[in-house]
């Protein structure tokens, strides 16, 4: 089942308006080039399917399971790494990063069951999402998960060059479940996952991956 994600909802109503008069401009505007006008309602046309697009939040439900991490967003690997995560644990963490185009589902899910530990939201540059950069110099918002066991998995919402704003749904404290919302990037952007060392990486580099649908990793 495919519904339009509230996020969506009033940039879809606002277009609409918008490239109605565009048209309703054009009718009398350019009267006497009439393939000019078929133009300008072919564009609107297309744009506006393509928002239907980008919106669209198909309902995608999982049955938890503790020791494995699934895809918190449609997209691409684009990093596998050991790194020095420097915000929350400020040690060496596994990072696992997927980009997602204009054309990926842009609802992010949470990728384990847990406790919400920590939230935080920095404003930041506009880089292209893919750029390693990005995860530390973008607009983000960060949330950490703590698991039944105590395992800590940090989740962060990067915008792209393109996208201008990051909406995130959790609470301090709040208890949430595996492929529930955590929240919504719009237009490009990617997802950042920091796993503890040693965790089973189950994707490949450039792998196309499916928010509660592919399992990225599984822990010890």
């Amino acid at each position: 089942m495919r519904y339009i994600h509230k996020e969506g909802r009033k940039i879809l109503f606002l277009g609409f308006v918008l490239l109605v008069t565009i048209n309703f401009v054009a009718v009398f505007a350019i009267s006497n080039l009439s393939v000019t006008r078929w133009v300008v309602a072919a564009v609107s046309a297309l744009f506006f399917v393509f928002l239907l697009f980008f919106f669209r939040s198909p309902k995608r439900e999982l049955e938890p399971i503790s020791n494995k991490i699934f895809a918190p967003a449609d997209g691409k690997i684009v990093v596998i790494e050991a790194t020095e995560e420097r915000e929350y644990f400020k040690d060496r963490r596994l990072q696992i990063s997927i980009f997602m185009s204009p054309f990926n589902m842009h609802s992010n899910k949470y990728p384990v069951s847990g406790k919400i530990k920590f939230i935080n939201y920095h404003p930041g540059n506009k880089m292209v999402a893919w750029n390693p950069k990005s995860s530390s110099l973008n607009e983000r918002s960060t949330v950490v998960i703590e698991m039944v066991s105590g395992t800590e998995i940090l989740v962060r919402q990067i915008a792209g060059a393109v996208a201008r704003r990051i909406v995130t749904y959790s609470e301090l404290g709040e208890e949430v479940v595996q492929g529930d919302e955590l929240g919504f990037i719009k237009f490009g952007s990617r997802v950042d996952v920091f796993l503890p060392e040693g965790t089973k990486i189950k994707v490949d580099m450039f792998q196309k991956v499916r928010a509660n649908k592919t399992i990225i990793a599984e822990l010890g």
